[in-house]
């Protein structure tokens, strides 16, 4: 599956229209929300019926249509069963214990409890109230919101694909206008030539990675370059009266400043993940748990700027692309271990070089580079979550494989 982004040209008018829409899909999930919260036992079913519902009561409900108002019960619905793992995982509730029996302190200070949406940016049509014009330069929604025919320019051409294979539209708000996005069902394979080559990366905040060959990838630290520009249009926003059109501009400013920042990071990740998948038959990366390491205060905003686990998302969507393999291994003891004869000698965060009484004499993330191949080509199999892929570019649950049969199948 693929989803691909175009941005979308028109009138004022049809923007207004664009932003009625967004705001029915968050009344909608909001009541949804609501109505689980006094009716505990309700599923999906019973919410996909409640936005219809809501559609005989309210006009303004009633002019999105069905699959759009059953896509919004279906977020709220994402984000009750999102709870739900999250008190299983935890344990919160007792056995057999209903909802409804904790006091509403102890709810509201659980986990991921479902809250009401403040600024949603988007509304999703499925297979119905849209269609492309034959050129598949523009696209025309028909339901009753009156948002009409959108110009879309972008770099990739839709005429590659029928719209039959065309299984969801969404319009996302953004801060420099407004995108429309397609998902669409297509296997996305390329066949190149194998490299007869494998690599393990240690990710840094020193260098964005070092390689098992010894070879440094600069780190960007995109947000840290433009943290001056940010400052500024954040003070701008709060020098602005509330409620007014000058702090809605000024915030949009920042918002761009922000888009920007993530647009940056994204690019690096992709065009580094590719290179990273096409030049090496197996490539071994550290399971590292970024949230968890992001609870350090001191290092919390460049371990974030750093972006290390959306260039494992880009490097595994690549391995399933290009059909190389690609290995999460455990990060434990990477940098303490020898990688020449296995002697695990204790360093600080401030030693770079890695001194063993075997002789052997290497830069920190060098050494570990080593480990993490060696560990990772000794593993059975791994698990890959492939972000782009439709089902978890639209929320649903995440794919995984097993790398052993693909190792077999490069290396061979």
């Amino acid at each position: 599956m693929l989803v691909l982004e175009f941005k979308a040209y028109g009138k004022s008018k049809q923007f207004s229209a664009v932003d009625e829409a967004i705001r029915t899909v968050q009344f909608i999930r909001n009541k949804s929300i609501r109505f689980w919260m006094d009716n505990p036992k309700v599923n999906k079913y019973d919410l996909s019926k409640y936005s219809a519902v809501l559609a005989k009561e309210f006009p303004f409900v009633n002019e999105l249509n069905a699959m759009s108002r059953q896509s919004s019960a279906e977020r709220a619905w994402s984000a009750i069963s999102r709870f739900y793992d999250n008190c299983k995982k935890r344990s919160v509730l007792e056995a057999g214990s209903p909802l409804r029996q904790l006091r509403k302190k102890q709810i509201l200070g659980l986990k991921g409890y479902p809250s009401f949406q403040k600024d949603n940016r988007s509304v999703e049509y499925k297979t119905q109230c849209w269609k492309l014009a034959e050129n598949r330069k523009s696209i025309i929604f028909t339901d009753k919101k009156g948002i009409g025919q959108l110009k879309l320019k972008g770099t990739r051409d839709l005429n590659f694909y029928h719209p039959d294979q065309i299984k969801r539209v969404r319009i996302v708000k953004r801060a420099d206008g407004y995108y429309v996005q397609f998902c669409v069902d297509v296997n996305r394979t390329e066949v190149i030539q194998p490299t007869h080559q494998s690599i393990g990366l240690d990710v840094g905040l020193e260098s964005f990675y070092t390689d098992s060959l010894g070879n440094k990838i600069e780190n960007p630290r995109f947000y840290r370059v433009g943290e001056r520009k940010m400052k500024r249009s954040q003070r701008l926003v709060s020098r602005k009266v509330k409620g007014s059109s000058n702090r809605r501009k000024a915030r949009t400013r920042l918002g761009k400043v922000h888009l920007k920042i993530s647009r940056q990071r994204k690019d690096h990740a992709v065009k580094l993940a590719r290179c990273v998948i096409t030049s090496n038959d197996v490539v071994v990366y550290e399971d590292l748990r970024i949230k968890n390491m992001a609870k350090n205060h001191c290092l919390a905003k460049s371990i974030n700027d750093a972006g290390w686990y959306q260039f494992r998302v880009w490097l595994e969507y690549f391995g399933k692309v290009f059909g190389r393999a690609t290995i999460a291994a455990s990060p434990a003891y990477t940098s303490q271990e020898c990688s020449s004869c296995g002697v695990i000698v204790k360093k600080s965060l401030s030693t770079r070089t890695h001194v063993c009484q075997c002789g052997c004499k290497l830069d920190r993330d060098h050494n570990a580079g080593i480990n993490i191949l060696n560990s990772g080509l000794g593993t059975v199999g791994h698990t890959g979550t492939f972000a782009l892929d439709a089902s978890n570019a639209w929320g649903e649950d995440t794919a995984t494989h097993a790398g052993a049969t693909l190792l077999e199948q490069v290396t061979s």
